[in-house]
């Protein structure tokens, strides 16, 4: 779709076309073990606003690449994001019975096939990436990236810093290196994975969508913590409240609602200042449309 669409056009159709995508790339439920691959799909699909997806074509269109190739790296960000879901949400972490409006994996299967399908779906996920067509060099360089956004260093690493600072009074650069990680990696690895679908990057080029990445990242959490104080359960499609009922710290309860707010602004005025770089000829700036967009939905979402 050409971005001459409005951006609700063009998520509805890029959302299908990921859709379409995730049954096709997961195991089908017809295939022992059944069970399992049953709860991998009811945790991928028909559900979730597909961001990490949306922000790989954004990012591939900049730079011109294929449809089959960043939807092959959509659909591993996404089975990425919703492993991720699957583990947070269970007892042992955040202990929460919905979300995206129906029961969470383990609720419905329980725990140890909670357990496998996070397991399965980051296994699943790498596979993808892998059987790429992009030459050898950048499809060793997006997986070193997949991988490192999801471990220690990335996803993984925040979310350990975000379980032992329950209680703690984070001073705000300690709560944005956590969700730096927890929240921001995993969105910046969509943007660099869908712009090296399309080419290798020059050192200019990965300076500007970092600098792109981290004002979303950061902008996509600051505005998580004001839905979780301000949103409803039925808006968001999981538990609301969690945040100040578990006693962690977000950026209200050390900067205060409406400094969150003021927060979020500046973000997305960091983000689309990012973009600026890219924008020497007018075929070039329209091709930022699309992330240019996607900053603003993620600072103006209602859920």
């Amino acid at each position: 779709m050409t971005t001459t669409s409005t951006l609700s056009d063009w998520m509805k159709q890029s959302q299908a076309q990921i859709e379409t995508a995730l049954m096709h790339f997961l195991p089908s439920d017809l295939i022992t073990p059944t069970h399992l691959h049953q709860a991998m799909r009811y945790a991928v699909l028909d559900g979730g606003k597909r961001v990490r997806p949306l922000l790989v074509y954004a990012a591939g269109e900049l730079f011109s690449a294929g449809h089959s190739e960043l939807t092959r790296a959509a659909c591993a960000l996404e089975m990425i994001h919703a492993y991720s879901l699957v583990h947070d949400d269970m007892p042992c972490m955040d202990d929460d019975a919905l979300r995206r409006g129906k029961p969470t994996v383990h609720v419905k299967y329980g725990q140890a096939t909670a357990l496998l399908v996070g397991d399965a779906l980051q296994a699943q996920a790498f596979l993808i990436l892998a059987q790429g067509h992009c030459p050898a060099e950048r499809q060793l360089e997006m997986l070193q990236i997949l991988a490192h956004s999801s471990g220690s260093l990335g996803m993984c690493g925040g979310q350990a810093i975000d379980l032992d600072s329950v209680g703690l009074n984070l001073t705000r650069d300690q709560l944005e290196q956590m969700h730096q990680l927890k929240t921001g990696a995993l969105l910046r690895a969509s943007v660099l994975l869908g712009a090296l679908c399309g080419q290798q990057l020059n050192a200019t080029e990965h300076a500007a969508l970092n600098r792109y990445a981290d004002a979303i990242g950061l902008a996509f959490q600051v505005v998580d913590d004001i839905l979780d104080a301000t949103a409803d359960s039925a808006a968001l499609g999981k538990t609301a409240g969690k945040d100040a009922a578990n006693n962690k710290p977000t950026y209200v309860s050390i900067l205060g609602l409406e400094a969150s707010q003021q927060l979020a602004q500046q973000l997305r005025h960091e983000a689309h200042a990012a973009l600026e770089s890219f924008h020497g000829q007018s075929s070039t700036t329209a091709r930022t449309q699309r992330l240019s967009q996607l900053a603003d939905f993620i600072v103006e979402r209602s859920a």
